[in-house]
């Protein structure tokens, strides 16, 4: 098969995947947020802070972040593709924004609070997104996608909101910008060839988020089993974990 035939039959896959997750969520009724999902196991105040380890969890995002942010400015530190500068720095911007986000939101967890957590969660999945398929499948192609992804990424989050006002939660949008690219991502990594070294810590940082959505989902079972230690505070460190394993990457890795 001639690469030029291989290359369009793994973006067809892609484009694939993307339809038929596009037309499967667009099938399900509206999805509100559920209020439980603001019920944290751990809820001690500490130093008068309510939800003290929820909340300082949220500081490596910050230091994360601001190293990130100060490596892409500098440019010497880090090894990255020109095109797409503005992604790396939206990308550790949206990281240190997490830090403040979600913080602010487990102080006082409620549908409002969680806004400020989810806008800068979504620029980060898009940002990361724009830089996967820059260096993997096309500079050019990731540089034109930046701005409409971001843009939608930002949209879901509002979208969502504003139906919650209304009384009618509609989170299918934002359900497709959190959970599309960890779908396509890993398939990206596997179909296509990366531009740069050091492709293991990308798997590495994957597989720590990943991590971190397990510790999500079992936040209780895991504080009641590990000594007062809750799976939302783990997921805080190990999603910060993933966004470390990333500057890293930018640090250590060279052009192939």
């Amino acid at each position: 098969m001639l690469p030029k035939q291989s290359f369009r039959i793994k973006v067809s896959i892609l484009l694939g995947i993307t339809l038929l997750a596009v037309l499967g969520i667009a099938a399900v009724p509206a999805i509100a947020q559920e209020q439980g999902y603001h019920h944290f196991a751990d809820q001690k105040t500490v130093l008068g802070i309510p939800n003290f380890w929820n909340v300082v969890s949220n500081v490596p995002f910050l230091i994360i972040g601001a190293m990130g942010i100060n490596g892409v400015i500098r440019k010497n530190r880090f090894t990255m593709l020109p095109e797409i500068l503005p992604a790396y720095l939206a990308f550790f911007i949206a990281i240190f924004l997490i830090g403040i986000g979600s913080g602010y939101y487990h102080l006082w967890p409620s549908n409002e609070t969680l806004v400020f957590d989810r806008l800068a969660m979504a620029v980060a999945f898009m940002a990361f997104f724009t830089i996967i398929i820059s260096e993997f499948i096309s500079e050019k192609v990731g540089k034109q996608l930046f701005l409409p992804l971001l843009l939608f990424g930002l949209f879901s989050v509002g979208y969502w909101h504003v139906t919650e006002l209304k009384g009618e939660g509609d989170l299918r949008l934002y359900v497709l910008v959190q959970f599309l690219p960890m779908l396509l991502i890993p398939l990206i990594l596997l179909l296509f060839s990366s531009r740069f070294s050091h492709i293991a810590l990308l798997w590495t940082a994957l597989f720590a988020y990943l991590i971190s959505k397990i510790a999500e989902m079992t936040d209780e079972i895991l504080y009641l089993s590990l000594a007062d230690v809750s799976g939302h505070s783990l997921k805080h460190l190990f999603a910060a974990l993933s966004a470390y394993l990333f500057f890293l990457a930018l640090q250590k890795r060279a052009p192939i």
